[in-house]
């Protein structure tokens, strides 16, 4: 059986952490992308549940906007791709949703076709390309944008995106948060004085705590991964929220000499126990992965985990594992631990040569899902 397992309780201290790291800053956390592979469903009531609670949400489209609304999410949404058309823009007010506005047709739209005074939709974030160069105003205009969106009575808040935050030493990161504070400052005393400001993803908040303004836009953290290449999950008190796991459907002792899988890419050096599991790229479990990789057999008997190699080729529907080292108590329906506390889906990244982003993203519909 294949299965993922997700943790609201380990979504809820990370938020904890989130806020001990910006007491100061409002928490929009993101939630786009299914909530990063855990489900939006899931993940809603750990962070409504949470002590404190987020302060907002954030998606990348109009549909998972409507997803949130539907699920009762009452507070704010923002919509940081912002709307796609016209008529979305237009969705989005009669949803209550606070959209990002990045360049020109979507500024016409605002103007166009104003909320009401009480509004969610009143509120713009408006992007600021500061060296990332995806979306975003530039230096030019950003200013006339700003003052039109002012004078149509919105209320505003600079944001922008870190390239390389999770770096703390690149030197464009300097570069960016310079540009950002110039421009708010700018802003502030040019527009308005209640002009507010989000920089920080979960990197910057890592990285960069003089610099949280009011808003900080937490994602991968919530999930238990590092947001940066110098600190781990648990250097930074982060727990992992989902345990992907399956089952050893087979067990098989492979002379030595023997290859393993498609490509025989793995061969046996001697007499090797090996373990069939019914796992694969087909489940989202990434093919590229190196043979350093391993997973955790759990002895059913004593629930001891036991570190056993991947070896051989992923295939869509299988890995194979050497279980040499582990006792014969581990048998036929083990359950084998793909990655959660150990290994923890950052380490199966880097084994794949990908970030934990793309792995918890890019599961399958065909795990069963439950909740811890």
């Amino acid at each position: 059986m294949r299965t993922i397992t997700i943790k609201p309780a380990a979504i809820t201290h990370n938020l904890a952490q989130v806020k001990k790291l910006a007491p100061k800053s409002k928490v929009l956390a993101m939630v786009k992308a299914n909530a990063y592979g855990h489900g939006v469903a899931a993940v809603l009531p750990a962070l409504q549940q949470a002590e404190p609670q987020a302060d907002g949400i954030g998606v990348a489209t109009l549909i998972e906007a409507l997803e949130a609304r539907q699920l009762g999410w009452d507070k704010t949404i923002g919509l940081i791709e912002g709307a796609f058309t016209k008529d979305e823009w237009q969705l989005a007010i009669e949803h209550d949703i606070s959209c990002v506005i990045h360049h020109e047709p979507q500024l016409t739209w605002a103007l166009e076709n104003t909320p009401s005074t009480n509004s969610a939709t009143r509120v713009v974030w408006l992007k600021y390309n500061t060296g990332m160069n995806r979306l975003g105003f530039n230096d030019q205009t950003l200013i006339p944008a700003a003052k039109r969106l002012h004078e149509a009575g919105y209320q505003l808040i600079l944001t922008t995106h870190f390239a390389n935050a999770d770096d703390r030493t690149h030197p464009l990161n300097t570069i960016q948060i310079q540009r950002f504070n110039d421009m708010l400052h700018i802003l502030k005393e040019t527009v308005s004085s209640d002009v507010q400001g989000s920089l920080c993803n979960s990197a910057g908040i890592v990285n960069f705590p003089k610099y949280h303004h009011d808003w900080v836009r937490p994602g991968i953290m919530l999930y238990g991964s590092t947001p940066v290449i110098d600190k781990s999950a648990c250097d930074l008190d982060l727990q992992p929220a989902m345990e992907f796991s399956a089952q050893i459907i087979a067990l098989q002792t492979v002379n030595a000499g023997d290859g393993i899988g498609y490509g025989s890419r793995w061969t046996a050096m001697q007499n090797t126990k090996t373990a069939l599991v019914s796992i694969g790229y087909g489940d989202g479990y990434p093919r590229v992965v190196s043979d350093n990789t391993y997973v955790s057999v759990i002895d059913a008997i004593n629930h001891h985990s036991y570190p056993c190699a991947v070896v051989g080729r992923v295939a869509m529907d299988m890995i194979v594992i050497d279980v040499s080292a582990v006792p014969e108590s581990v048998a036929l329906n083990s359950q084998v631990i793909l990655w959660g506390d150990a290994p923890h889906v950052d380490e199966v990244a880097a084994h794949a040569d990908t970030i934990s982003y793309e792995l918890l993203c890019r599961l399958s519909a065909r795990p069963t899902r439950t909740i811890a």
